[in-house]
């Protein structure tokens, strides 16, 4: 069976500098009828194995350690015996809401990670989070952007560890230059394209957003 891609929507809160904010986080599975990854672990542990059903999971990558994203990661790796995967930058982020429990290894930009015959490379887009990295899959013509990108903007730079100049440099430099008709399957809300977000970077810049 071809690799294919699959969206949970799961509900809970987000919670940064002494705010907490109910949230909608997409997790993205993705792989074949035989094996899969999970692409951001947010909130249900339980829903997302589901999901995953009688599939070897084979890993689990965060795009970034915000704890809507990781909150339910530990529990679906003992679950499933699949790793925890976060780029080292964003461990402080992490250790706020897992203090006990350390990812299982480390992302790096440029490493290529393999799921039913297809690869996603993951680039290292720092700006919404020190750590945070987006996952291209050529092959599905698919950007997996966490909080890096939306459709209608960056991700939010108001907070800790944050930083406004970095996630635009970030989107100019590693994620508009993709072809585009790659589809930007986003951490929260709908999915754009690059080329749908690429005519309007100016404007961000123009508007600090």
């Amino acid at each position: 069976m071809a690799a294919r891609i699959e969206r949970l929507v799961t509900s809970g809160q987000f919670t940064l500098d002494g705010g907490t904010w109910d949230v909608d986080n997409n997790v993205w599975i993705v792989g074949d009828d035989t094996e899969a990854i999970v692409i951001d672990a947010a909130h249900d542990a339980e829903a997302i194995a589901a999901a995953v059903g009688d599939r070897r999971l084979t890993a689990i990558v965060c795009t970034h350690a915000h704890n809507d994203h990781i909150d339910a990661a530990p529990e679906l790796a003992d679950r499933t015996g699949a790793p925890v995967l976060l780029h080292p930058d964003d461990l402080p982020l992490w250790k706020q809401t897992h203090p006990d429990r350390a990812p299982d290894a480390e992302l790096a930009d440029g490493q290529g990670l393999t799921v039913a015959g297809i690869e996603l490379t993951v680039l290292h887009t720092p700006g919404h989070a020190p750590g945070a990295v987006c996952l291209y899959a050529p092959a599905l013509e698919a950007l997996f952007s966490g909080d890096t990108l939306f459709a209608g903007g960056p991700g939010a730079t108001g907070r800790s560890y944050s930083h406004f100049p970095t996630i635009i440099d970030s989107i100019r430099d590693r994620l508009l230059t993709l072809p585009g008709e790659t589809v930007v399957y986003t951490g929260h809300g709908d999915t754009t394209t690059v080329a749908a977000e690429a005519r309007h970077l100016q404007e961000w810049v123009d508007r600090g957003f």
